[in-house]
């Protein structure tokens, strides 16, 4: 029997359906330039429809189902679908083929898999080295799940959800080490999409862009289906390429943005920010990874209409933990903000001791909105959950206010001669200099420091080594001077926006350092 009481990431659509049915609820256009639209209630009905068609594929409560394919409306109602059938949603970045794609369909044990049929090739590929019985394609196929739900009965499969059910296996980005299942229930997402609504300020008014991709927790979790909860008109793309963002922005006078740090980087170096008319935009978002002060501080002063919310996080939590909002810019623009509606924080030391303010330690969380631990990984979760916190992985300092400023991930601080600094502020110091268009700064190894400092730096003009080491030696102390400069065209990253960093160490591990 139906709980009467359950709450579940799929009620968030209904109640929306039941409040505003008519209203539109999100427009999608492909790549081909195909436009969709879809009310509140034909989404609905959609979700209910799919939602059929996965249990009529076989599936029973808890089994997981990947989802391999681009930004579109049928990624989104494969997610919800599988939140009303009680399944487990595991999206993957859709970036990955061989072993890494194999690696994550085996590892969280999926037995049917939502492809887009572009990516069809990669799958099919792999399929025989993993347990996925059956292949349904999203969309622009013959019997796709898109094709499927888009008519016939739209009731509910008689099956029971409950909060406390895992309704997504959320994969860590991997930035330096194997992905791990962050084991998602209706609970956590719920308390963290309220948490969104509250501390963003939502509201069915708004007019919002989805770009980033929303196999990524940010953009699904953090915008998109808290969006659909307040009743907002979503337009969705495919992918964040700078020009058509602007475009859009533009011509359908989008009031909300979210884009990670490096998708705004490469917005403000795009030729047409400064042509298009992006006076609509009220609410700019940015997280994911640290935002350059420098580039903040350049978008601030081109759009000074704009409220900037900084939404830090991280998969585990749902993924937002803290709030910078656009009144606390002004006085603490290099803040993460402050906890978020559902979460308490604060800084420890390596013994699990809290730190005074303004001493620097790991940000630890308590929240119904965390993970329940990683999918078949005991020894991981017990490491990550220990002395009743939630340990993040982040180097961060608290002041007499509350606020936090996130120094670096701990594992991209440097220790160089036993001194330890931190990437970003280095970075931030490049990002200065008018030559410099993107920045990353790493360890290498070094057989005197242990580690030395290098910058791998994306040139916006011609700019030689010695020109930007003598830029930081003016800013900062001479042991924070890198090293050794390397230009590349571009910088690595997920497709979320994060850069790759563990890729360039290993890329430059062999390169030989200067010392002095």
């Amino acid at each position: 029997m139906l709980d009467p009481r359950t709450n579940t990431v799929a009620d968030v659509l209904r109640r929306s359906a039941d409040r505003m049915p008519e209203r539109v609820a999100l427009r999608f256009a492909d790549s081909a330039g195909n436009e969709r639209e879809w009310t509140y209630a034909e989404l609905d009905a959609a979700v209910s429809r799919a939602a059929h068609l996965l249990v009529a594929a076989g599936t029973t409560k808890g089994e997981r189902v990947a989802a391999y394919g681009k930004n579109s409306d049928a990624y989104l109602i494969g997610f919800l679908a599988c939140a009303r059938a009680g399944l487990v949603h595991v999206p993957i970045n859709f970036n990955l083929t061989g072993t890494e794609l194999t690696y994550l369909l085996e590892q969280s044990g999926s037995t049917v898999a939502l492809v887009d049929p572009t990516l069809a090739g990669n799958m099919a590929e792999v399929r025989a080295d993993t347990g996925v019985e059956r292949v349904i394609p999203l969309r622009d196929a013959d019997s796709s799940l898109l094709e499927q739900c888009s008519e016939g009965p739209a009731t509910d499969p008689e099956i029971s959800v409950a909060d406390d059910d895992l309704t997504q296996l959320l994969y860590t980005s991997g930035t330096t080490s194997q992905p791990k299942g962050a084991m998602m229930t209706h609970r956590a997402l719920l308390h963290e999409y309220l948490s969104c609504v509250v501390g963003l300020d939502f509201t069915a008014d708004d007019h919002p862009l989805h770009a980033m991709p929303l196999y990524h927790s940010a953009q699904m979790h953090v915008f998109l289906v808290p969006y659909l909860m307040v009743g907002a008109t979503n337009r969705l793309v495919e992918t964040p390429e700078p020009g058509e963002v602007l475009r859009r922005i533009e011509s359908e006078r989008i009031t909300a943005f979210f884009a990670a740090p490096t998708v705004w980087v490469g917005l403000a170096n795009h030729d047409d920010f400064a042509r298009r008319d992006l006076t609509s935009l009220r609410k700019a978002y940015y997280g994911a990874s640290i935002m350059p002060g420098p580039v903040l501080q350049r978008l601030r002063e081109s759009l000074p209409q704009l409220g900037f919310y900084n939404c830090f996080g991280q998969s585990e939590i749902a993924p937002l933990a803290a709030i910078l909002r656009p009144e606390e810019h002004e006085t603490r623009p290099d803040s993460a903000g402050r906890p978020a509606l559902f979460v308490e924080a604060k800084v420890v030391d390596e013994q699990g001791e809290e730190v005074a303010p303004g001493e620097l330690g790991e940000i630890v969380y308590r929240s119904p909105q965390l993970c329940t631990g990683y999918w078949d990984k005991p020894s991981d979760t017990a490491e990550a959950f220990r002395n009743g916190w939630f340990h993040s992985g982040d180097l961060v300092r608290r002041d007499e206010d509350g606020y936090f400023f996130v120094v670096d991930r701990i594992k991209d601080v440097i220790n160089t001669g036993g001194v330890l600094v931190a990437s970003r502020e280095v970075e931030d110091v490049l990002y200065t200099h008018p030559a410099v268009a993107e920045v990353a700064v790493i360890a290498l190894p070094d057989p005197q420091w242990i580690e030395s400092i290098a910058a791998v730096v994306v040139a916006r003009s011609e700019v030689d080594e010695s020109a930007l080491l003598e830029h930081v030696r003016s800013r900062l102390a001479g042991y924070k001077v890198p090293k050794r400069i390397r230009f590349v065209d571009d910088l690595p990253r997920n497709s979320a926006g994060k850069l790759l960093k563990r890729v360039l160490r290993e890329e430059f591990s062999d390169t030989e350092v200067a010392s002095g």
